[in-house]
Parts: structure tokens; C-alpha cells; sequence
């Protein structure tokens, strides 16, 4: 593996793999978007993959590792789901100087006049650690309270997966705001002159990796944002190189079309300035039957709202992709295949995992015969829109809510928001992944709900802000069955049960 520098060439086709709404087990997005990039360099189209890094939390936690399965897998696969290249350590670190420069500003006599009842910037850790949400301690006799967020959720890492280069990087990390002083003026981090150190920590984290898979498809894996509650791609340096460097790049989005597509779409695409010439839908059979109740027709309206929210809301070209499974019946699959063109897109068997780039040599066929068709693409909502229209048009549209309240904890951060002028950002959602609405347990297409906002972040630097959805929280906890239960490492540190 090595660190490479940013290449802008020729460009190719970007692919996009998303995927219906998740269960806790996941629909096998990474694993198919490594066997259709290497399918499409088996039939000669060079492809190049640019796709996220783990994050610990979840390696440790529920899902497991990220980097693929079976024979579609990105190698040392180890090594990628553990540190790896070290840029999520880089970040945390970069994020909490800049928590210690605050503090260490009111401990100094607190010359900018810092309201400690007004910091907004909180610190970060890759580790799903629910003790650290909420913090409290004294500086000077000032009560602070604050909290911690997953790195993968952190600020400082939707700004690095968003900057262009180090320029970019440091003057976005420079409008991080940090407080409002005692005058209810705003303070950033260029006015603790943070960003200088912070940039440095970070000069080599916004390089992408170049790894490889088992098939031999190059990979550039960088940075993590979680879909869930952060905007879930991977960095615009990476896609942009990727693109450069191929025919076609492919790239996935985390969870389900409504989670990381949407961001992808709305968020990454404008920084991009690209979007997706083809978008994969993964579906599996096992998951629409829950959706369903055990019923796979009734469970297809989840299928049904991701088709029509790629295809009509957003107008791209979407093929689905049926992640096939051994325990499948021959008479599911075959449902779900004719189903999906009864919406008039077309659907493919994909076996990536048991078969590698062979198991989605028709489906790289069908992504390059549909690359040739044009796009009608659309954004959900205009960046001239306020803060609460840009929320009202995602739920309403994308999730397919009736309303939207807030509660008076978000209202009052988003009139802090347009006060400061930052009704021009973007609109990031966290919510659950498990359901189009804030309750989880809410699964299909539900229709005609409200959806609850309670809780806002303002992410100045990245130009975002975010809107906590329901219970969902920035820092996420390990389950009582969590996957570091499984894991098992011998003498010669041969490790067991990762992924």
C-alpha cells in the first residue's frame, strides 16, 4: 500500500453502489462494488474503485469489517479494517488540538471573550464508546459541558473528505465554528489560529491509499464518514483521482439510497461537480422478506420507494442488483427479478462474494450499455433554500414524510444558523438506517408520517449543517453482542473472525 498524490486527467464514468435500507447485517454493497470493478476490468474497461476506510466502531461493534468478502475483497484486508493507513488517527488528533486550544484559550484568560456556555465543538474517538456523549468539566471556574463523537462523524472529516486540496483543507478548517463569544458573535478556529497546526497534522491524511483486490482492481481507500450520521462517501480527492486514472470509477455510498446516495447526490456531487452516470441498487432477498414481514411482495414497497427515488426524484439510471445468497429460492429470485421490471428498470444476479468478478460480468455489461443514456438529473433542493425548506424537501421527497417538527432545540440552532448567514449549506440528515422515517422500527415504505428533527449541528467549516433525526446519537455504543466477542488472534498473530 502506499499514499499517492491527487491525479486530474482524462475523465471516466462514475458508477454509484447503493443499496436498499439495511438490516443489522447489511445488503453487501462494498462486496458488490468490488466484483462489478473487477468484472468491467475483466471485459476490458480499466476501472478504478474508490471506496471508504473502516472505521473501528463498527469493525469492533455490529457490522464487522468493511472491505468486501469472499473472492470480491480489497487486500491486506486486515490491515485495512485496523488503522490502516492512520488517517482516522490523524483526524481525531487534528479534531481534539483544536478542542485543547479552546480550552487552553478560557485557561489563559479567555482574551476572545468565549462564552463557555456556547461551545459547539466537541472531540472526537474512533470507538463506540456511549460513556463519552455527554462530558463535564471545569476550567477556571467555568463549567463546561460537552461530548464526544465518533471520528466518523466528527467534523474534521467531512471537511477533509470535501476539501480539494491543502489549501482548501486549511481554510475550511479555519471557518470550523467553534462558540459565539459573550457578545453572541460568532468565533471559529482561525481566530484561535488553529488551522495552521491542524493542517499540518493533517497534510499526509488527505492523500488517498492505493491498494488493490484480489482480483486485481486498483483501490483507493480514504477517510470514513459514516451514511447514518455523517454524509457517507468517501473523499472528492479520491473519487476525482479514481476518475482520472480510468474508464470508469466505481464508488459506493453507505447503507441505503436515502442515507449515503442522497448525501452523495446532494452534498459530495455539487463539490464533485460530477454525478453518477449509472446507479446500482443492491437488493437481497432476505432483507426485502423482512421488510414484508416475512412477505417478499409487501416487502418490495421498500425496493419500490429506492427505485423511484434514484429514477424519478433524482432522475439517474438505475439497474438493481440482486445480491444472491445460497439459502435463495429459485422462486424468490425469480419474483424479485420480475418485480423489479414490473417498475420498469432493469435487474441482474450478482454472486460476488462466491465468484468474484465472474458472479457480475453481466451486471458490468448492463452498467456499460446503460452509461450510454443520458440523465435527467435533479437536486432534491436548491442551496438558495432555507435551512428548514432543504429538511422539509429531503423527508417529504426522499423519505416520503407528511411534516417535519422540530423541537425548540433545533429551531434555536437553526435561527442561530441564518442569523450567522450559514442558510446556504448544506442540509445533512442523521437518522437511522434501518427505516425511510426517525423510528426504526417503521420498515418498508411507510407513507404519511411525521418526521421529528431534535437536535441541530452546525458544521461551518464543512459548509453543512446537521439535523439529528428521532434518538439518534453522534457517538454510538458496542451491542451486548458485538463483533470483538468473535475475534481471536494466535502466536504467530494470525487474527480470526475480523470480518
Amino acid at each position: 500500500m502506499k499514499k499517492i498524490k491527487p491525479y486530474c486527467g482524462n475523465e471516466g464514468r462514475l458508477v454509484l453502489v447503493t443499496a436498499m435500507t439495511s438490516n443489522k447485517t447489511g445488503i453487501g454493497k462494498t462486496t458488490i462494488s468490488i466484483g462489478l470493478a473487477d468484472a468491467l476490468n475483466m471485459i476490458g474497461q480499466k476501472t478504478v474503485l474508490a471506496l471508504r476506510e473502516p472505521s473501528m466502531g463498527p469493525v469492533f461493534g455490529i457490522k464487522g469489517g468493511a472491505t468486501g468478502g469472499g473472492l470480491s475483497r480489497i487486500e491486506p484486508s486486515d490491515e485495512i479494517n485496523l488503522h490502516f493507513t492512520g488517517d482516522f488517527h490523524a483526524i481525531a488528533q487534528a479534531n481534539n488540538l483544536l478542542a485543547s486550544i479552546i480550552d487552553n484559550h478560557i485557561f489563559h484568560g479567555n482574551e476572545l471573550g468565549i462564552d463557555t456556555e456556547n461551545i459547539f465543538f466537541k472531540r472526537c474517538l474512533d470507538i463506540n464508546d456511549r460513556s463519552l456523549r455527554e462530558v463535564e468539566y471545569e476550567i477556571c471556574g467555568h463549567k463546561i459541558k460537552t461530548g464526544f463523537n465518533i471520528t466518523a462523524a466528527s467534523e474534521v472529516m467531512a471537511i477533509l473528505s470535501l476539501s480539494k486540496n491543502i489549501a482548501d483543507l486549511k481554510q475550511n478548517l479555519g471557518n470550523i465554528l467553534v462558540a459565539l463569544n459573550n457578545k453572541n458573535e460568532p468565533l471559529f478556529a482561525k481566530d484561535l489560529h488553529a488551522e495552521e497546526a491542524m493542517t499540518i497534522l493533517l497534510k499526509d491524511a488527505i492523500k488517498p491509499t492505493l491498494v488493490h483486490t484480489l482480483g486485481g482492481t486498483d483501490a483507493l481507500i480514504h477517510l470514513g464518514p459514516f451514511a447514518n450520521i455523517a454524509h457517507g462517501c468517501n473523499s472528492v480527492i479520491a473519487t476525482q483521482s479514481a476518475l482520472s486514472l480510468g474508464d470508469y470509477c466505481v464508488t459506493e455510498a453507505g447503507f441505503g439510497s436515502d442515507l449515503g446516495a442522497e448525501k452523495f447526490l446532494n452534498i459530495k456531487s455539487r463539490v464533485l461537480k460530477k454525478v453518477p452516470d449509472v446507479v446500482v441498487l443492491v437488493v437481497v432477498v432476505k432483507v426485502t422478506k423482512e421488510h414484508g414481514n416475512g412477505n417478499l411482495i409487501f416487502g418490495f414497497e421498500n425496493i419500490k420507494k429506492h427505485i423511484n427515488n434514484i429514477k424519478d426524484v433524482f432522475g439517474l439510471n438505475v439497474i438493481v442488483a440482486i445480491n444472491q445468497h445460497a439459502d435463495d429460492s429459485k422462486e424468490d429470485l425469480e419474483l424479485l427479478y420480475n418485480l423489479c421490471h414490473n417498475e420498469g428498470v432493469d435487474a441482474c444476479f450478482v454472486q460476488a462474494f462466491a465468484q468474484g468478478g465472474k458472479g457480475c460480468l453481466k451486471l458490468a455489461e448492463k452498467v456499460i450499455a446503460l452509461s450510454n443514456k443520458e440523465n435527467q438529473f435533479k437536486y432534491t433542493y436548491n442551496m438558495s433554500d432555507p435551512i428548514k425548506t432543504k429538511i422539509e424537501k429531503i423527508a417529504k421527497n426522499i423519505y416520503g414524510a407528511h411534516e417535519v417538527k422540530y423541537s425548540k432545540q433545533a429551531n434555536d440552532k437553526i435561527e442561530l444558523a441564518e442569523r450567522l448567514g450559514m442558510e446556504k449549506f448544506f442540509v445533512n440528515i442523521a437518522k437511522t438506517q434501518f427505516s425511510f422515517s426517525d423510528n426504526k422500527n417503521m420498515v418498508g415504505a411507510p407513507k404519511d408520517f411525521v418526521f421529528n428533527v431534535t437536535d441541530m449541528e452546525i458544521r461551518s467549516g464543512a459548509k453543512m449543517v446537521v439535523a439529528i433525526a428521532g434518538n439518534m446519537l453522534l457517538m454510538p455504543g458496542l451491542a451486548k453482542n458485538s463483533n470483538y466477542l468473535n475475534m481471536k488472534i494466535d502466536e504467530s498473530g494470525k487474527i480470526e473472525g475480523l470480518f
